[in-house]
């Protein structure tokens, strides 16, 4: 295992640690909604559509990979642009990506590759607030006290969880070694925020916490522990709970579940698979992240948020693209997207891979590249997602897409299309306020294998 990064901090450019904004809003619905929005909700009531997607694998490269040395090379450039990398051929005839992504280069047949992905915010909590929920932050980026970066609008994560709920034993809504920044449930409160592992399952000494309390205790003593917590809830429920607490109760309740589930214990006993598969997804966080992935999805989770950083690289960008950072990502992906085939799961599972931003088609003076989110590649497979192709393109230097841009929202929007959930469904905030799943954005049809019904 190595984990690396290139701030000083562990953090980000801006000096702010990841761990310094994972703050989780707990606000519950207070208020009520007018005669009007009310009208408005049962307007856009979701009605079933069709539903092509079970699970979501949400790999974050936080800190922003470079599009233009991995999925987007402009070899006719000039040199301070183009960098040292080279194009290969894949195995799909006149599409090319880099030399450092020999693993993905075999399977480019199983993927999309979306090369017009935009949006204008250059920093990171900010800009992952905003590919996260699909709302712009109102409040400045770098702020870790005070400001909380998640308060309000859901993550996608917590917009599926609540939409489709439980489809087996594990929590519907994970995130994995760690939380993601904007990844908590808003207003929607605690009942929809993810379980959070944090702990990483390269670690030989892996678990998941408190999945084996029971163990050593007969099932009747279990039951009176159990039925003693259930009466010290009842009383403090005239409280009604809220912030950190009600939170808390809530995990409570998502790890009294798992702990009285075998199934739910053996998706998460990653020492139990074959070591075999464990190497070819390489034994790197990212790659054991995935194969954990795969494994909850397969015991019905719902969405899979998996962090991975740090892709920072102002400085010496290319060393670290090269040597440390994509590949463990090239071999963990195309083990994924592989195992997931295989296993007859990707036409049910939707798997997406990006960054809050890409990096500056120019190299700057210490061999690195900054940030730009003018222009980023997005990379999806999976269920009803085209295999095989690229969508969009970007202009000499990489800089700004020459075809249709597509934004956070109109991703946002298409995978919760693809997931059977209306992105036009409406709840009311803290205030009242009717606030869309989705604001604006439409579904990327150009992606989609064969477009649904509008």
């Amino acid at each position: 295992m190595f984990k690396v990064s290139f701030s000083k901090q562990g953090g980000f450019c801006d000096k702010i640690s990841r761990r310094n904004v994972l703050t989780l809003g707990a606000t519950g619905l207070l208020g009520g909604l007018s005669l009007p929005s009310m009208l408005q909700m049962q307007a856009v009531a979701a009605s079933a559509k069709p539903a092509r997607v079970k699970s979501c694998i949400f790999l974050m490269l936080e800190g922003g990979p470079s599009h233009i040395d991995m999925w987007d090379l402009k070899p006719n450039a000039p040199s301070e642009i183009r960098g040292p990398f080279s194009p290969i051929s894949t195995n799909v005839p006149g599409t090319q990506i880099s030399e450092i992504l020999p693993m993905c280069s075999k399977i480019v047949d199983q993927f999309t590759i979306l090369r017009s992905h935009s949006h204008g915010d250059n920093a990171h909590q900010t800009g992952r607030h905003w590919v996260m929920t699909g709302y712009k932050p109102n409040f400045p980026d770098g702020q870790a006290k005070g400001v909380p970066f998640n308060e309000h609008y859901p993550s996608i994560g917590s917009i599926v969880s609540r939409e489709l709920g439980h489809r087996g034993a594990v929590p519907p809504y994970i995130e994995v070694p760690e939380p993601l920044g904007p990844g908590g449930p808003g207003f929607y409160g605690p009942r929809y925020a993810p379980f959070t592992i944090e702990t990483d399952p390269v670690e030989p000494t892996f678990a998941v916490r408190d999945l084996n309390v029971v163990e050593g205790i007969d099932e009747n003593r279990f039951e009176r522990r159990k039925t003693l917590l259930e009466r010290a809830n009842a009383l403090g429920a005239g409280g009604g709970g809220v912030g950190r607490a009600k939170t808390m109760d809530t995990y409570y309740e998502k790890a009294l579940e798992m702990v009285t589930s075998p199934a739910a214990r053996r998706a998460f006993n990653i020492q139990g698979e074959k070591s075999a598969v464990r190497e070819r997804y390489g034994m790197t966080s990212i790659g054991q992240c995935s194969l954990l992935s795969r494994r909850l999805v397969e015991a019905g989770s719902r969405f899979i948020g998996v962090s991975h950083g740090s892709w920072d690289t102002h400085f010496d960008n290319f060393t670290g693209h090269r040597k440390a950072l994509v590949p463990p990502t090239d071999q963990a992906f195309s083990a994924l997207i592989e195992d997931l085939d295989q296993r007859g799961m990707l036409d049910e599972t939707l798997v997406v891979m990006m960054g809050e931003m890409g990096r500056t088609p120019r190299i700057n003076k210490d061999a690195g590249r900054d940030h730009w989110s003018m222009c980023q590649s997005v990379i999806l497979a999976g269920g009803g997602i085209k295999r095989g192709a690229v969508i969009g393109a970007s202009d000499d230097t990489a800089s700004y897409p020459t075809t249709t841009p597509y934004g956070v929202q109109d991703l946002l929007y298409t995978i919760l299309d693809l997931m059977g959930i209306n992105p036009s469904k409406i709840y009311p905030d803290s205030l009242g306020r009717p606030v869309p799943l989705v604001t604006g954005g439409k579904r990327i049809d150009e992606i989609i294998a064969q477009p649904l019904n509008s």
